[in-house]
């Protein structure tokens, strides 16, 4: 078992994920219509992932600030790699 730091917090992680599964867990919010919550997105998602799996994909993709996690249980989709372009075309400090 293997343990991860997320933010504060220390993770019992049994399983991390490949990136095709990130791959796909990004690919299914970006492409979502509407704000799925996470039991809902959970569900649509094209293969089956273990949930404890899932949130570690969750907590990664917040913590680089591609989803936000509402208070009300909403993921949405925020990262626009279009503006960063934009932004490092500028030369200004993108951390």
């Amino acid at each position: 078992m293997a343990m991860r730091s997320a933010g504060n917090k220390q993770l019992n992680t049994l399983h991390y994920p490949r990136l095709d599964t990130i791959l796909m867990v990004e690919n299914t919010i970006h492409k979502a219509k509407d704000y799925p919550n996470k039991a809902q997105l959970w569900k649509a998602l094209p293969k089956k992932v273990m949930y404890q799996t899932f949130n570690v994909i969750l907590e990664y993709l917040e913590d680089s600030n591609k989803i936000l996690l509402t208070k009300d249980g909403k993921v949405i989709w925020i990262w626009n790699p279009e503006r960063v372009k934009d932004l490092m075309s500028k030369n200004l400090i993108v951390r």
